[in-house]
């Protein structure tokens, strides 16, 4: 089984189908098997997740800062929670616990944290699938301008193929699991 990371909004926005999305990820992991790994949060899409694995009896760790716990936003109820001293650490700790990243809808921390893990994955720093789970086209502009960097060069088609879109949670986290980052040094279109 896996640990899925998920990346996603301390709001739950103003479309309830994200938070139907968060549930149904929350729900999905917990009944196969899977660990969801979270920046450790009670509130947003982030606690509606944690909360669903929960309630199905999932394993969920939380990975949160000292200074969030004292605004007091941090889950009480998690199967393991690290509190760490900074942003960085953080994210650092979720991506060492990971197998694979899947952002939902979010605002630019969740952009910041998906796109970070990417390029990750273009520098060999690690070998984990990302995704983004599109619920009603919310990432179309992220694949659009990801398309715009391959055609304009700034990005290889390979790299493009690192990363998934999906709009059910079952089929991108299956997606993710399966697929196989090929080392930089083996990658067809390296100079």
């Amino acid at each position: 089984m896996a640990n899925v990371c998920i990346y996603c909004g301390a709001n739950p926005g103003n479309d309830p189908a994200y938070a139907v999305a968060a549930r149904t990820l929350g729900s999905y992991l917990a009944k196969h098997g899977h660990t969801l790994v979270y920046g450790g949060g009670n509130v947003g899409l982030m606690g509606i997740t944690a909360d669903a694995a929960l309630a199905a009896g999932g394993n969920v760790i939380g990975v949160i800062t000292e200074h969030l716990v004292q605004m007091e936003v941090v889950h009480r109820g998690l199967s393991e929670l690290f509190i760490v001293d900074t942003m960085h650490t953080r994210k650092a700790k979720m991506a060492e616990l990971a197998d694979c990243f899947i952002a939902l809808p979010g605002g630019v921390g969740t952009l910041e944290e998906i796109i970070e893990v990417f390029v990750w994955t273009q520098l060999d720093i690690h070998r984990k699938a990302c995704g983004f789970l599109n619920i009603n086209g919310y990432y179309r502009g992220m694949l659009q301008l990801l398309e715009d960097m391959v055609g304009s060069g700034f990005l290889k088609a390979t790299q493009m193929q690192q990363i998934e879109f999906g709009k059910e949670s079952a089929e991108l986290v299956e997606r993710l699991l399966a697929v196989k980052i090929v080392p930089i040094d083996k990658r067809l279109d390296r100079p």
